[in-house]
């Protein structure tokens, strides 16, 4: 059985995590620059088997397509090119940056640390997977 991949594209990072084998819970993985993260999961995909990516997509609170949209557009098209026997499923990503800021302050994460937008990338992408497990539950 596959794992799941949780990704957050940003314009400058993009943080990752994985769910567990069984597709329960998700974890951080790591957060890569832009230019790096196809090299990176073609890496990770022979190590581990990975059955569907799922990427968070930015909207507006009416439902529009955020900034950021088309460059992650770009980015699922490219995805399903590079890897076409995994598919790619879009999650709302609202609010996900502000979610896990807070649960950084929420576990204690010292001030100094919170500004490391590595980190907040990849607890995003912690967040979309999770939920995304959470509301397809097999």
């Amino acid at each position: 059985m596959g794992r799941i991949m949780g990704i957050d594209y940003g314009q400058k990072r993009v943080g990752l995590a994985v769910s567990d084998p069984l597709n329960i819970f998700a974890t951080p993985l790591q957060t890569v620059p832009v230019h790096e993260v196809t090299d990176f999961i073609k890496q990770y995909i022979e190590t581990q088997p990975v059955k569907l990516f799922v990427v968070g997509y930015p909207r507006h609170m009416n439902n529009t397509p955020a900034q950021n949209a088309p460059r992650v557009s770009a980015f699922v098209t490219h995805l399903k090119r590079t890897f076409p026997d995994i598919p790619v499923v879009l999650a709302d990503e609202r609010f996900t940056s502000k979610m896990a800021f807070q649960a950084m302050i929420d576990g204690g994460v010292k001030k100094k640390d919170r500004r490391d937008k590595a980190t907040v990338d990849r607890i995003s992408a912690v967040i979309i997977l999770q939920e995304y497990l959470q509301n397809n539950k097999l």
